[in-house]
């Protein structure tokens, strides 16, 4: 299945949603659609928003300057499927190549969105961050007494027996531990954060006196969206930069 899912990842990929989207920018209601769609393009991981472009309460017009402007505010502007940018403006409000129209005629009609260009999106009247939830991913968080031991070199970060592993769709199993199990000694808390659209918000430590290879190594959910709620305060480490031993079983 795995192998199935990574090949279908290199094509124009699409999903109708049954939940009403809204999306907000300079303070008015830009976007209010209940045919919308979930759109993958080629070789992207996470999905954007289409909605049909009567539902977009602004004017759609090319834009002048496609290439140069890509990537300069996320990744939404390197398109990897046929199309024309668009630039949406409605009143002095001016959103530069927030929108790209398909060339694909499965969804003619249909203008993705790229979400960080909009203030606030909900789904129904629940806020979403980060970026659109894709419904065929999951993130099962369980409870284990696997002893756990988590160290930088010859430094020991963690040792636990009631750690909390992560099984996230597609990606890297994620080890949690509890807080008095981290040896906060080695750590200081850094100005870094993320937002995933599954588990929130996360704070991030470093490694004191390791450099930028030790920069935000650590980090926790403080405060979980309502999914995630089992990782409350809990402490996970990269497995790509400190080496996890798991019983016996090493993931360095």
């Amino acid at each position: 299945m795995s192998s199935e899912m990574r090949a279908l990842a290199h094509q124009l990929r699409y999903e109708p949603t049954p939940r009403r989207i809204r999306a907000d920018a300079g303070g008015r209601a830009i976007v209010d659609s209940r045919d919308a769609f979930l759109v993958f393009e080629p070789r992207k991981l996470t999905p954007v928003f289409a909605v049909p472009e009567e539902d977009i309460a602004a004017d759609l017009q090319p834009s002048s300057n496609d290439k140069a402007r890509a990537g300069q505010r996320s990744q939404f502007a390197a398109h990897t499927a046929q199309g024309h940018a668009l630039t949406l403006r409605s009143g002095d409000l001016e959103l530069p190549e927030a929108g790209f129209r398909l060339t694909d005629a499965d969804l003619a009609g249909h203008i993705l969105l790229d979400f960080d260009a909009f203030d606030r999106w909900r789904e129904e009247d629940q806020v979403i961050e980060g970026h659109p939830r894709d419904p065929f991913h999951r993130v099962d968080a369980r409870a284990s007494s696997r002893r756990v031991r988590v160290a930088y070199g010859t430094t020991v970060l963690a040792e636990s027996a009631r750690p909390v592993i992560v099984y996230e769709t597609m990606l890297s199993v994620r080890t949690y531990l509890p807080r008095e199990d981290v040896n906060f000694g080695v750590l200081e808390r850094s100005s870094h954060s993320t937002i995933c659209p599954y588990k929130g918000t996360a704070s991030y430590w470093s490694l004191t006196g390791a450099g930028s290879k030790g920069e935000n190594i650590a980090w926790s959910y403080e405060d979980p969206l309502p999914d995630s709620t089992q990782l409350t305060g809990l402490i996970a480490f990269y497995d790509e930069r400190t080496t996890i031993d798991v019983e016996g079983k090493t993931h360095a």
